[in-house]
């Protein structure tokens, strides 16, 4: 039988929603306050959702030690208090939290040993989340 495991994880981050594609003013237009020169901070909360068979063995989908420390090296270690537009994943894209999502979903799928990556979704307020589902689930 199928079931699912849902953890959470925190990090702080700063970003600044720039793209050099675009003028100042289109920017500011675009981003509004998001856009601005010295950036600005969020206490992100990622929560990370993976299904499998349950093991008859432990009673699992996955381990927990396992994800968590697959998130806490992979993840908030290359995340927290960090600024997103230094990171080599954000080069060329702008660090939005859609972004963002993409990107920590690619990280954990790619490395996540036991049980599949269903969702990765991330709030960076108390008003915005973000989701990303995999390509597979989008497919109609």
């Amino acid at each position: 039988m199928k079931a699912y495991l849902g953890r959470r994880y925190r990090f702080s981050a700063s970003h600044r929603l720039h793209s050099e594609h675009y003028s100042e003013e289109k920017n500011r237009a675009v981003y509004g306050k998001c856009n601005h020169p010295h950036g600005h901070g969020h206490n992100y909360i990622v929560e990370v959702m993976v299904s499998g068979l349950v093991d008859p063995a432990t009673g699992m989908v996955c381990n927990l030690s396992d994800l968590d420390g697959l998130v806490q090296r992979e993840i908030v270690n290359r995340f927290d208090r960090a600024n997103l537009n230094l990171d080599p994943g954000f080069a060329t894209l702008v660090p939005t939290t859609e972004n963002l999502c993409l990107e920590i979903y690619k990280v954990i799928s790619a490395r996540l040993a036991h049980g599949k990556l269903e969702k990765v979704r991330v709030e960076e307020t108390s008003n915005n989340f973000f989701e990303y589902v995999g390509r597979e689930r989008n497919k109609s």
